[in-house]
């Protein structure tokens, strides 16, 4: 199993497969994990298809959830910034 992960396309299969279950239940929950997987796709098919196996899965685990804790973060500043559209009525239009 650990080895399937130094993988390229088992990130990018992964981070589909999240992207999926985002679009089943929203809520942005599943977003920042299936950007995190598909940067680490990126990472270990682009930067170090050689490293990827001499670091092991604790690195390549470690390299997904920073990745993902990054995407999260940059989700929540993105989509706090968007109003709901909703406005608060503070009289009633019969006073």
């Amino acid at each position: 199993m650990a080895e399937l992960l130094t993988v390229w396309w088992v990130w990018i299969a992964f981070a589909l497969a999240l992207g999926l279950v985002e679009v089943l239940a929203p809520g942005y929950i599943f977003l920042g994990f299936a950007l995190g997987a598909l940067a680490t796709g990126a990472i270990v098919g682009l930067v170090m298809p050689a490293l990827a196996t001499p670091l092991g899965l604790p690195a390549l685990l470690a390299i997904f959830a920073t990745l993902s804790l990054l995407a999260w973060i940059l989700l929540r500043m993105v989509f706090r910034k968007q109003s709901s559209g909703a406005r608060r009525v503070l009289h009633d239009i019969n006073d």
